[in-house]
């Protein structure tokens, strides 16, 4: 029984890599130049540097189809840590106000035309900053007498959040309206980085993720019991809790500052996963984490390509289809 399991879950993440690689070959294909897939294998056996098409490929596609899987195989598995360590379905890396901290962080970069002065790599920077010091202010606000209150944790980012949005749109009111385009852009998301010393930290952290949320598979598992059934088992739920926070802290905050805010991976995709694997994160963890890849490698293509030669915010594709696919496995669920 053991045997078919591990067998079937095999087969499943290689699938999950096949669609990945189809989807990544599409997503090299489309957009306001279009090229067929077969000139884009041929492009990687015999480059011709010279090409315009080369230029448009490796300078311009593949930094975002690398971006695309970094940014939302992260957010897709901070969905999942979270959703086990709350016990709660609705549970999405942007409901501890990581979001709105780094959208604030931005918002105040422009508004001071800090970009201006600094750079384009300015703006991650202060993003990062802002989420991060709504990490640091939510962490204090639940930790009482050495304990971290779960709940009052999720509570309290919950209001930080509201704070930062309504900061956040003070600021847009008394600003000019030349920088308000930039930053509405900006915070529907978008993979458009030219930054590959960013992307490359990016993917770095996607990877470092995966490898230590597995070291935490199974108290994970025991989560699903309740904190208290966790604790007999001779689980250090308190430690646990931590490091989970601080690890999808990270793993959000990175793709915020990145890529801008991006929502609905890190909600729909734990959940539409699930809906195939079941509750063990030993499988559910791995297979969120290249779903999220997918889903948002294949919005971007969307994004580039639906008004080409225009370009819609990545955000705005996410949200129509994680949406609809919310919906659907929120019906199958109570169907079952």
């Amino acid at each position: 029984m053991v045997i078919k399991k591990n067998i079937a879950w095999l087969f499943l993440v290689l699938g999950l890599m096949f669609i990945l690689l189809a989807v990544g070959l599409c997503a090299l294909s489309v957009g306001a130049t279009k090229i067929l897939s077969s000139d884009v294998l041929k492009f990687f056996t015999s480059p011709d540097i010279t090409s315009v098409n080369y230029s448009i490929l490796f300078n311009v596609r593949l930094p975002r189809i690398i971006l695309g899987f970094a940014v939302g195989s992260a957010l897709s598995l901070a969905g999942v840590i979270l959703q086990g360590m709350f016990r709660n379905p609705l549970v999405e890396p942007y409901t501890l106000g990581i979001s709105g901290g780094a959208a604030l962080g931005v918002c105040l970069n422009i508004a001071f035309q800090i970009n201006k002065t600094l750079g384009i790599i300015s703006m991650p920077i202060s993003g990062f900053l802002g989420s991060g010091l709504v990490i640091v202010f939510v962490y204090f606000l639940s930790y009482r007498k050495g304990v971290l209150k779960i709940q009052g944790l999720l509570l309290s980012g919950v209001m930080i959040s509201f704070i930062c949005s309504s900061l956040f749109m003070l600021i847009m009111a008394v600003m000019r309206v030349e920088d308000l385009h930039g930053i509405i852009f900006w915070t529907m998301g978008s993979l458009e980085q030219s930054s590959w010393l960013l992307i490359k930290i990016m993917v770095l952290i996607s990877f470092i993720g995966l490898a230590v949320s597995y070291v935490f598979c199974k108290q994970l598992n025991a989560f699903s019991l309740g904190a208290e059934h966790a604790m007999h088992l001779g689980i250090n739920t308190q430690r646990t809790q931590k490091i989970l926070f601080l690890l999808t802290s990270l793993l959000t905050g990175a793709s915020v500052s990145v890529a801008g805010i991006i929502g609905f991976v890190g909600l729909v995709m734990p959940h539409l996963v699930r809906l195939f694997t079941g509750g063990d994160h030993r499988i559910l963890l791995i297979c969120s984490y290249l779903a999220g890849g997918i889903f948002l490698i294949a919005s971007d293509a969307i994004a580039r390509s639906i008004i080409s030669p225009l370009e819609l915010p990545v955000g705005v594709i996410t949200g129509i289809i994680g949406g609809t696919i919310f919906i659907y496995a929120l019906n199958k669920k109570r169907g079952k």
